[in-house]
């Protein structure tokens, strides 16, 4: 018994030695094919071999091997026919078995042969057990084998060291992988920070049209970094942290390229949402060594965007999606902006258009302290915006950038840059060898009320009601005191559920409207709707946008601006601004019944005012009326000028 075991350990350690060898081998192989080539490697003719052509034999050697391994045991076994079970038993009654193997699944074995030249014939068979089958066996004088399993040393190599090999690959290349960023293994960057060198393409000022206030504010910046001498003689400092704050598409980001671009710095450029991962503790490591790279390289540019992804209020009550993640990178990135010297030269940008959520510790004094709103164009910051992302067009004679901007007005630079590529693209489309007016209008009316719905046939009673409906709404907008004046109409469905427009053009940039404007507007709203009702003696529900905007006027003007004389000056209902520069509001009810049964009356009135003007107007006008809407129906889309020529003045 000592001299078996003795063979056994022996046995197994020349296995293990074996294994380890063939482990190294195929890892070795394996690395070589996943690492890259060098250019010169790659760049040889082929009859120039590299040292890697012996380990790439190697590794080939060792797959087939293992492939050889796999099939070992189907090569070995020996040809069998296959035989009923039935048959066998009664084999065995008439003593026909030489000798039988009896497994756990089935039973191998050879038949006797009744002529002595000829060869004895292997078999194999699925049992039906049966406990007296070793007593038939040993009554018949046959010679039988009972084994538990296959081949011990096939089960061993198969179900253990093949697995606990692919494992160790995996592992190996998962680590090797994971490591070739730097010594952070899975918390390393990696990726996940862009810095953008000196030889690529600069952007500076002249490359970002409008926001020359926010220019401004930044070329403090852009001084610091070129020069940090030049506040530090009074004894003064850069900010630590410059929050841009604006709308979507306003800019932000192409602001903070252009400050990297004009102080010629680094620029280190991450996204908040790629801080935070799965485990935590990664977010807080990922800003530790962004911060550790920016030193090295300073001075230079740390630019956050979308700050409001990891920079949230904390405490309250736990949100979806809230974690411990969050609240350890916001509080990493608190120490780092407290922790960096201002005179290195690091400047921290970041851009976010929700600031009402960020925690009130990123903004006090030491950290975001300076806080510059870029706001949405006006009127000469579009044509600037316009002249900028029209540079490489080619564009008619007969254009004029501040018509496209006047009609385009709360439209932001991507917006901007938008129209003007559609405008390009609906140029290209029809075969124009230049950008036309019409194509301009074309992308205009695309980005503002959506796509043509060419395939959406109105019946002709459909398209009679929404010609005088448009019309109606371009009658009384003619002969308001205030009406801005009607640019174009349009009964061409669009987007998902508008049937036609009516497009006035701002003759000027305005921040204000004063009580009688506002009554106007709610007047030309409800004009559609009363031509309707003079027209045809009833009403469709195609005012149902337009009754929205009129009930939400009315409503501001008594509750919240105080244009009631019942109601007085006062404001009625805490309203809460749900996100920055947006108009969704959330409002709180702090009046009485009688308070608000008043106000709805208030409302009422000012909306049978609006009813009854606009329908003294399509009354007055019935005959224009009838001119406007049938020649609306035969064209389909009227500019002004065609209006005007229709109508006599």
């Amino acid at each position: 018994m000592h001299d078996l075991n003795k063979i056994l350990r022996t046995v197994l350690t020349l296995l293990g030695n074996f294994f380890t060898y063939l482990k190294n081998l195929l890892m070795n192989g394996l690395n070589y094919l996943s690492k890259k080539e060098p250019e010169k490697e790659l760049n040889k003719p082929p009859d120039q071999k590299g040292p890697g052509s012996k380990q790439r034999m190697i590794f080939i050697f060792v797959m087939l091997f293992i492939l050889l391994l796999t099939f070992m045991n189907s090569i070995q076994e020996v040809q069998r026919d296959e035989i009923p079970f039935s048959q066998f038993l009664k084999l065995v009654k008439e003593s026909k078995i030489d000798k039988a193997v009896v497994t756990e699944r089935y039973i191998t074995g050879v038949i006797k042969s009744d002529d002595p030249q000829k060869p004895a014939k292997n078999f194999t068979t699925i049992p039906l057990w049966q406990n007296d089958l070793a007593q038939l066996l040993e009554q018949n004088n046959v010679d039988y084998v009972v084994r538990s399993s296959e081949n011990w040393l096939s089960n061993f190599f198969f179900n253990w060291i093949i697995p606990m090999l692919f494992l160790v690959f995996i592992w190996s290349w998962v680590m090797r992988r994971t490591a070739a960023g730097g010594a952070q293994s899975f918390l390393n960057l990696g990726d996940k920070i862009h810095i953008h060198q000196d030889s690529q393409a600069k952007i500076t000022f002249n490359d970002v049209a409008g926001v020359d206030s926010a220019k401004q504010e930044l070329k403090e910046s852009i001084d610091f970094l070129r020069s940090p001498d030049k506040i530090q003689r009074l004894g003064g400092r850069m900010p630590k942290g410059v929050l841009l704050v604006g709308a979507p598409g306003t800019g932000k980001t192409l602001l903070a390229r252009a400050v990297s671009g004009e102080a010629q710095v680094p620029f280190f450029n991450i996204s908040g949402s790629e801080f935070i991962e799965l485990f935590v503790g990664v977010g807080a490591a990922r800003v530790r060594e962004l911060f550790v790279q920016a030193r090295n390289k300073a001075p230079c540019i740390i630019f956050i965007d979308e700050l409001d992804a990891i920079g949230r209020s904390r405490g309250g009550p736990v949100m979806i999606g809230g974690h411990d993640e969050r609240e350890q990178t916001l509080n990493q990135l608190l120490t780092e902006m407290d922790g960096f010297d201002t005179s290195i030269g690091v400047v921290v940008m970041a851009a976010t258009n929700r600031p009402e959520v960020l925690d009130k510790a990123l903004l006090r004094s030491g950290r975001f302290d300076r806080q510059i709103v870029v706001d949405k164009p006006d009127l000469r910051d579009r044509i600037e915006i316009l002249k900028l992302h029209t540079k490489g067009i080619k564009l008619a004679d007969d254009i004029d950038l501040s018509i496209i901007a006047k009609r385009t007005p709360g439209l932001v630079g991507a917006d901007l840059a938008n129209i003007a590529n559609e405008a390009a693209i609906m140029a290209t489309r029809v075969g124009h060898d230049r950008v036309e007016r019409e194509d301009f209008e074309s992308a205009i009316d695309r980005i503002l009320a959506g796509p043509e719905k060419k395939n959406r046939v109105l019946t002709p009673d459909e398209k009679r009601r929404v010609a005088f409906h448009e019309s109606g709404h371009a009658i009384v907008a003619e002969h308001v005191p205030t009406g801005q004046p009607v640019h174009k109409i349009s009964i061409i469905s669009r987007g998902t559920s508008a049937l036609g427009f009516t497009l006035q053009l701002p003759t000027e940039e305005k921040f204000l409207s004063t009580e009688d404007e506002l009554k106007d507007q709610m007047a030309i709203l409800l004009g559609g709707r009363m031509a309707e009702l003079v027209v045809f003696g009833n009403i469709s529900t195609g005012a149902h946008n337009d009754l929205e905007k009129v009930s939400e006027i009315a409503r501001n003007m008594v509750c919240n601006l105080g244009m009631s004389k019942k109601m007085g000056s006062l404001t009625y209902g805490k309203r809460q601004q749900l996100q920055f520069l947006e108009t969704e509001v959330q409002e709180y009810r702090n009046y009485s019944d009688e308070t608000a049964r008043l106000i709805d009356t208030e409302v009422m009135a000012l909306i049978e005012e609006a009813e009854t003007r606009a329908r003294g107007v399509i009354t007055a006008n019935r005959e224009g009326l009838e001119k406007l809407a049938n020649y609306l129906q035969e064209k389909e889309v009227i500019s002004r000028e065609e209006m005007l020529a229709l109508l006599g003045s």
